[in-house]
């Protein structure tokens, strides 16, 4: 049998159990927290990328002098010199041109102002009269020959063992001359082969035009001297490339040059190469991925144009 006690402490803590439970503050069933998603990982992507456009045009330290010079006006014809009643002349004379800087006739070609004199001193060359100034020139004037004591075909055969890749002090020594002299010599042939190539390589029609800068160091790759990871650092520390652009379909070399990989040459060559192309004349331009040529092909090639403001306050794009 059961006490009355035990009932009594049961009810006791029943009592106490209420009270608290009243009394307690109510309290919200508290939530799981949102979990944060992780940020996802940039995964560089091998697609590539189109060229986000320039704000302002590019550089060029060639266009800005040739901008800054104010061309003279083109110099007038003059008219054909009249004939006289003299002997006709037998010495053509029509790919000379007198270059006295007082003649009116300086310059041009086929205007009757030059006549042959006979040869002074019983020498080589013929000398000219132009009947416009009265003045006199030889026939070689403005040529490597001229000046000169030496006989042509010995000019012509040291500038020959130069142009086979024989040095100059070999040169020298085989034909017995000063080496100053054979470097004299390669430096008026350059000045007169480049005024040549500027004469003839103009307005020029191609269809398309690689472009590419080469270096020595390649060679010993490609023969198994040095290894692809030397090559590359060397490549990237060098200093002298030769930048060339060449015609595939008539392998006319338009331009060589030498320099840094740099997008100062790259202006450099760009710009001599657009001098050379006819004014309506865009070629395809293949190169070997140098980023530098895109800038360069858009300052020569590209149409730049200011965008008007959409609004009077805003900053101008």
């Amino acid at each position: 049998m059961v006490s009355h006690l035990f009932y009594y402490q049961l009810a006791l803590l029943a009592i106490v159990w209420l009270f608290v439970m009243l009394h307690l503050p109510e309290s919200k069933p508290s939530l799981p927290a949102p979990s944060v998603p992780g940020k996802p990982q940039h995964k560089r992507s091998s697609e590539p990328k189109a060229f986000g456009g320039l704000t302002h045009k590019p550089h060029c330290v060639l266009c800005e002098q040739e901008t800054g010079e104010t061309n003279p006006p083109p110099p007038v014809r003059p008219a054909p010199m009249p004939r006289t009643n003299r002997h006709p002349r037998t010495v053509d004379t029509s790919m000379h041109f007198c270059p006295h800087s007082i003649c009116a006739y300086r310059g041009w070609l086929g205007r009757n102002n030059l006549r042959a004199n006979g040869h002074p001193h019983g020498g080589p060359w013929r000398q000219c009269q132009c009947t416009a100034c009265a003045g006199y020139f030889p026939e070689h004037h403005g040529t490597i020959f001229h000046g000169k004591q030496v006989a042509v075909e010995r000019i012509v055969r040291v500038l020959a063992c130069l142009a086979e890749g024989l040095g100059i002090r070999a040169t020298a020594r085989v034909f017995e001359m000063d080496p100053n002299t054979v470097l004299h010599w390669l430096v008026e042939a350059a000045e007169q082969l480049k005024a040549v190539a500027a004469y003839f390589l103009c307005d020029m029609h191609i269809n398309q035009l690689p472009l590419d800068e080469l270096y020595a160091v390649l060679r010993g790759v490609k023969d198994g001297e040095s290894s692809t990871k030397k090559a590359i650092k060397r490549l990237e520390r060098s200093r002298h490339w030769v930048w060339t652009a060449i015609d595939p379909e008539s392998k006319l070399l338009l331009v060589i040059d030498s320099g840094p990989r740099t997008l100062a040459m790259a202006q450099r060559v760009v710009h001599h190469m657009a001098q050379m192309l006819a004014p309506d004349c865009t070629p395809l331009f293949l190169t070997d991925g140098f980023r530098e040529y895109l800038t360069a092909l858009l300052t020569h090639y590209g149409q730049w144009a200011q965008p008007p403001r959409r609004q009077a306050q805003v900053p101008s794009p």
